[in-house]
């Protein structure tokens, strides 16, 4: 994927017959091996003042930026190019080799971050991204907040003029901020703007230490153009600290065992798991709880928190039951808890309790510890027996040894005849959403249903990963497919905003490509016209995946709503159409797909044709190249 580059100083020749004599600085990036965060814990802080003699007598700012963000162990960087952060760019392909980090082209700032959103819920650290400090962040604002709302480290270095005088033209003056930072303030967890190299330094890596600490959200770092283009002065000593990573806060001992002794001595016990699982541990941890307790578990797919097919997942219905309910990381605990609202007169206060008289609540969230105040992302609040604000994943652990000790002979007895009577809701579950499955089976438009199991014929016995939104094709994946590892689905956008999908199934795609999983995106029609751009950055870096769409010709879950408003005035629901459907002209996603690189089929009519579309996609896919299928859908 990396392009051929140059010899990395030729491009100094100017600066040292403009500024001859400054001495040399540091180890050359461009020889040093590939790190990962953590191991950068265990390094010892460089000390950049003694370099070897090969390197030329000069060097720019972003030069010592590169090393320092190559000591985070990017990856890649995700970057539309802009004017104010081109010493950046130029340092990471000449100086940096375009390697550790890669820089990846995005076409648009809304698809550079949500690119990054969707790499990290596979790789598990942050992608980078670099980016104009004013006209980029505005672009980039849906997927910031979408980020936010998933507790998604995000890592961005934005270029920024920061002196008045130093501002020349049109360009420099509309494309500066005092404050770059403040535009997104309230959807990032820390901004900086360091006006040192040293600085800078020490910025990036408490940005990327506050990131990666839970809860997880997007840093912002500025970072001057003239800091980045203008030569290091003579006799710098510049150092880049050593990462230490903070370990994520476990649950109190006392609240803990507490915890523990209300779940063992409960008589139908509930895990609302939101965000439990940050990683492939916290799925295995989750199962452990689940089995020991032999308790029902409400996953809300926000991330792979628990097996599809495991006999104690349970619909969420199951809280009406329960007599001790476990929320982990769910900020919407008051939504799981009551009954669904009817909000057509604006009445929430009036939604009744879903909860037996006397249900215990217990929380653990580190969103209990770090929030914002402006956006509405936390819910309403909802009132609990015992908070332990800490990170569920890390207390997990410690929450099963003292279930384990406190757990007696006649509790386990009680426990094990109620994992049966929860098997046994699940099997019904299952068997009633096979049996529906079969409705409009060889209908035309193709049902959702019939997509997902096609689909799932053809790639059960391949090591799959679903990259795409959840609940993509009416939920029909989650309800059909064996949902068991990690990566095989990476939960929802956080922000429910359109426009995610697409950028974040390419970022997820080009995290699996090293694996070799086979990546699959479930694509809504109109989310992929918010950034339809994305394909050509998945063809050119030749990320294997396969896209199905879709394609319903209309946004119909706003089509609905408009329906219910003219429903409940008495007029005519027929006019709901006239600002929701995409069609007239019907948008041809093959050919959109074919001019920007891709395979693709379609429109894609009949039912019958899907299974044989799909074999021939796939054979593209695992040739290493991204392929789609324009499946016309029914709107569900």
């Amino acid at each position: 994927m990396s392009e051929p580059v140059k010899n990395p100083f030729d491009r100094r020749d100017f600066l040292k017959v403009a500024a001859g004599g400054v001495g040399a600085l540091m180890a050359s990036s461009a020889n040093a091996q590939p790190q990962t965060a953590a191991s950068l814990a265990a390094k010892p802080a460089v000390d950049a003042s003694a370099g070897p003699a090969s390197l030329p007598a000069v060097r720019p700012g972003s030069d010592f930026m590169i090393d320092v963000i190559k000591q985070l162990g990017f990856e890649y960087v995700s970057v539309n190019p802009g004017a104010n952060f081109r010493g950046l760019m130029e340092s990471a392909v000449n100086y940096g080799g375009n390697k550790n980090p890669q820089l990846i082209t995005s076409l648009h700032e809304e698809v550079a971050v949500a690119m990054a959103h969707g790499y990290f819920k596979i790789e598990g650290k942050p992608m980078g991204v670099f980016m104009y400090g004013t006209v980029g962040i505005q672009h980039a604002v849906m997927a910031i907040y979408s980020a936010w709302c998933d507790r998604v480290p995000v890592v961005m270095f934005v270029g920024n003029d920061i002196d008045m005088a130093d501002r020349s033209n049109r360009v420099d003056m509309a494309h500066s901020a005092q404050d770059v930072g403040a535009l997104v303030r309230s959807m990032t967890k820390w901004d900086d703007a360091p006006v040192s190299l040293n600085g800078f330094a020490e910025a990036a890596m408490r940005g990327y230490k506050i990131a990666m600490t839970p809860p997880y959200g997007p840093v912002v770092i500025a970072a001057d153009k003239y800091m980045q283009e203008g030569p290091i002065p003579e006799g710098s000593k510049l150092v880049i600290p050593k990462y230490s990573p903070t370990k994520a806060p476990q649950g109190d001992e006392e609240s803990v065992a507490e915890a523990a002794r209300m779940l063992v001595n409960a008589e139908y016990p509930v895990i609302i798991a939101e965000r439990a699982a940050r990683t492939e541990a916290g799925l295995k941890y989750m199962v452990e709880l689940a089995e020991l307790l032999q308790a029902g578990v409400v996953d809300t797919i926000q991330r792979m928190n628990f097996p599809s097919r495991h006999s104690l997942r349970q619909s969420p219905g199951a809280v009406s039951q329960a007599d001790v309910i476990l929320s982990l990381e769910n900020p919407l605990l008051w939504g799981a808890v009551h009954k669904p609202e009817n909000d057509d007169f604006g009445a929430p206060a009036s939604s009744p309790s879903a909860l037996q008289p006397g249900t215990k609540l217990i929380t653990i969230s580190s969103l209990d510890l770090f929030s914002r105040s402006n956006y509405q992302d936390l819910g309403r609040y909802q009132a609990v027996d015992l908070s332990i604000g800490a990170d569920a994943e890390e207390t997990l652990p410690a929450l099963i040894e003292q279930i384990k000790r406190q757990m007696t002979s006649n509790r386990k007895t009680a426990i094990q005849a109620r994992g049966e009577k929860l098997a046994a809701a699940h099997a019904r579950a299952d068997a009633q959403a096979r049996t529906q499955a079969a409705f409009g089976w060889n209908e035309s438009p193709i049902s959702t249903a019939r997509v997902a199991a096609e689909l799932w014929a053809q790639i059960k016995d391949k090591d799959w990963s679903l990259i795409s939104r959840s609940d993509g094709m009416a939920g029909w994946a989650q309800r059909l497919w064996n949902f068991e590892k990690y990566y095989h689905h990476i939960g929802q956008s956080g922000s429910v905003g359109i426009g995610y999908n697409s950028p974040a199934a390419v970022g997820a795609a080009l995290a699996n490509k090293k694996y070799g999983r086979l990546s699959i995106n479930l694509q809504n029609d109109g989310d992929l016209m918010f950034c339809p751009q994305v394909l050509w950055t998945a063809a050119h870096y030749q990320v294997p995946m396969l896209t199905v769409m879709h394609n319903n010709r209309s946004y119909n879950t706003e089509f609905m709503e408009i329906q219910r408003c003219a429903g409940r005035e008495h007029r005519d629901i027929s006019a709901a159409g006239v600002p929701t459907k995409i069609d007239n002209p019907a948008i041809d996603y093959a050919k959109l797909a074919q001019s920007m690189g891709w395979y693709a089929e379609g429109p894609i009519e009949n039912p019958n044709d899907v299974g044989p579309a799909i074999k021939r996609a796939l054979a593209v896919v695992e040739k290493g190249q991204p392929a789609l299928l324009d499946t016309v859908t029914q709107p569900t």
